[in-house]
């Protein structure tokens, strides 16, 4: 039996620009993490609410295809004005149902603001190119346009600002959008969606479902959606992008990650160290860009290691909401345990512990899990290939950095990754062979600003056009070429 906070609303469904409560179906409760309270009970879409949501879509899409760009992205102007009023209160939202510090919470906030910031320039970034007499008398233009029902399926790490990274171009690009976030974080896409409303967005160019894999399903397979966007795993991305792919549609699917973090022995090592932190236990390790292997060259790992592990130590673990807390839980029970089981595989491998988050593994009703670090990992061991979504950081000794690249470089994923060091040539060299999207310079978390691509390899990502950036908008458009001729 679930506990329950005093307060318990049912999530509503946003559709042709009504809030609404589907009746009579079973209710799936959303917990705090920090305390294992239900604080609200989410209904789960069907086939027919996803056709209904795809249809006021479409239906809205035939008429806000043809707004002047300049007046679409007013509503943008207007909402992130909107979420900079309540920036606190969607932070607190966020920090409540999925367990991150308040800082991480408002930082991520501000992250999603940039991205409507960015889409709000859409009037030149939807420009086209043109060129007079390509033949005698012959002018040749190309144009972009929107192209029509776009799905956006979101994962539970980032619910304020992943959503984000779709819908404002999608919609400022003249198309409409069918959000499905994550089930386990539905409070804070929600949020966000009332200040959209409260912008003045026209009925059913953004729409609201909830749901599991019966309403994935459905999105993918519904013939009136034209392209899909999606953040999670690299199993489930796999599924999206084969499926949707299948349909005829145009996919974007970022998947998992296992990012390495290279320390040379030239490195300043009190700064790295914070990055390390920052990088492997922030957001409790629940993000697709922690770095969750460390690399530390010849004789970087002593010096290393020994301010790591004191840090580590030190690191202030509780409820996010609560201040000088420097991790909080992990988002569900089930994922805590999936953490831990990642742990004791460690011990079973052979690796040294060297931080046992198992030590802070509470039993009074929140999900926390303390960092942990293991020494002596070798390629082969299961920490060291799987993505593990948790604060476990695997430190694997190289000789060389040339050993370093071509450890990451055998990785099935490439999502990100960073180095550390003061030594221009080996950055650059680093930068240069490495066959990752996103390269950091003694830079722990390699995140992208919006107006530059969210850019995975390998398994880490599958399509062509990635999030955010000026992919985000080719990914949202068709170019059209006109050539003219009059006589």
């Amino acid at each position: 039996m679930i506990a329950t906070e005093s307060s318990v609303a049912t999530v509503s469904f946003y559709v042709n620009g009504v809030w609404e409560k589907p009746e009579g179906r079973a209710l799936h409760h959303i917990t705090n993490p920090a305390t294992g309270a239900a604080i609200a009970g989410v209904v789960y879409a069907d086939e027919s609410d996803i056709d209904r949501a795809v249809r006021s879509a479409h239906e809205a899409f035939l008429k806000w295809r043809n707004v002047p760009v300049v007046d679409r992205v007013q509503v943008l102007y207007r909402y992130k004005a909107l979420l900079e009023k309540y920036v606190d209160d969607v932070a607190a939202t966020l920090t409540r149902e999925n367990g991150k510090t308040a800082d991480d919470a408002k930082a991520e906030t501000r992250r999603a603001i940039q991205m409507v910031e960015v889409a709000c320039g859409m009037p030149s970034l939807m420009m086209g190119d043109s060129l007079n007499d390509v033949a005698r008398d012959i002018d040749c233009k190309t144009i972009r346009q929107p192209i029509g029902v776009c799905a956006g399926i979101t994962p539970f790490n980032f619910p304020a600002m992943v959503p984000m990274w779709m819908y404002p171009f999608a919609i400022a690009c003249g198309n409409t959008f069918v959000l499905k976030p994550s089930e386990k974080v539905p409070l804070t896409p929600t949020r966000a969606i009332e200040l959209l409303h409260e912008a003045g967005l026209p009925p059913g160019v953004l729409n609201l479902v909830h749901g599991d894999r019966k309403a994935v399903d459905a999105l993918l397979r519904h013939p009136l959606v034209k392209a899909v966007s999606f953040v999670g795993s690299t199993p489930v991305a796999k599924h999206i992008y084969t499926t949707a792919a299948a349909e005829g549609k145009r996919v974007q699917a970022l998947g998992g990650a296992k990012n390495h973090l290279v320390v040379m022995a030239d490195a300043d090592m009190p700064k790295t160290v914070e990055a390390i932190i920052g990088s492997a236990f922030g957001a409790a390790g629940e993000r697709c860009l922690a770095g969750s292997v460390l690399v530390p060259v010849g004789e970087a790992a002593g010096p290393l290691l020994d301010l790591l592990v004191k840090r580590t130590k030190s690191l202030a673990v509780g409820d996010g909401s609560q201040a000088g807390v420097e991790m909080g839980p992990l988002v569900t029970s089930d994922h805590r345990e999936r953490v831990a089981g990642y742990i004791d595989k460690g011990l079973a491998e052979g690796a040294k512990p060297l931080c046992d988050g198992r030590e802070k593994k509470s039993t009074d009703g929140g999900y926390f899990l303390g960092p942990t670090i293991f020494d002596y990992v070798t390629p082969e061991m299961t920490i060291a290939r799987e993505e593990i979504f948790g604060p476990v950081l695997s430190v694997i000794r190289v000789n060389t950095l040339n050993d370093a690249i071509e450890l990451v470089n055998r990785s099935a994923f490439g999502n990100a990754t960073s180095i550390f060091t003061n030594d221009g040539k080996a950055a650059r060299e680093y930068s240069s062979r490495i066959e990752v999207g996103m390269v950091g310079v003694n830079v722990g978390v390699a995140a992208p600003m919006a107006f530059f691509p969210f850019a995975g390899w390998k398994n880490s990502f599958f399509g062509d056009l990635h999030a955010h950036g000026k992919d985000a908008i080719a990914f949202y458009t068709e170019q059209k070429v006109i050539m003219s001729r009059w006589f």
